[in-house]
């Protein structure tokens, strides 16, 4: 009667010993069966191709994503009152700095960063502190919501860079 670690030991052998003639054959038929590489590469290019049209497809769904949420947000409109704008800016400053550091939603955290930023009297001013502390990123789909907005893409420039410097939110 054999025993049990002898067991283990053959069968882990056995599959070692399999995988590593895999290895050989496969290395062996790719090296010498044109037919095989040819195979191999078409497979390579249909892959790069599925995922390159699933990144453009995501992509658009971003896009999309982005566009409602800013029609979302000018539809539920932003305070006039002094006091009440102060409180809304705080509140979404507050909330895209939470969601910027989660990493989980940068749409949500760039509107919580837009809608601040429509409320704020120096939209340049504060692009410039965004640019510091925001990632990058967010920064980008900042950017895209900015130029949706004819109004706020006026009061920053006619651009959504708003930096005199260069270091534009793109």
């Amino acid at each position: 009667m054999m025993k049990t670690s002898t067991a283990i030991a053959l069968t882990v052998g056995t599959v070692v010993t399999g995988i590593l003639a895999y290895a050989v054959y496969f290395d062996h038929k790719r090296r010498t069966d044109p037919e095989f590489r040819k195979a191999l590469k078409r497979d390579a290019r249909r892959q790069a191709r599925m995922a390159k049209e699933a990144k453009e497809v995501e992509g658009k769904q971003q896009k999309e994503a982005i566009k409602r949420a800013v029609e979302e947000a000018q539809e539920e409109g932003f305070p006039s009152d002094i006091e009440e704008r102060e409180a809304f800016f705080m509140k979404e400053v507050a909330e895209g700095e939470a969601r910027n550091g989660e990493g989980s939603d940068p749409v949500g955290a760039a509107l919580c960063f837009y809608k601040a930023l429509k409320v704020y009297p120096e939209p340049k001013t504060l692009i410039n502190i965004y640019e510091n502390t925001v990632s990058k990123d967010v920064l980008e789909i900042l950017a895209v919501m900015c130029t949706q907005d004819k109004d706020l893409n006026n009061k920053i420039g006619g651009s959504a860079s708003g930096s005199e410097s260069g270091h534009g939110v793109e």
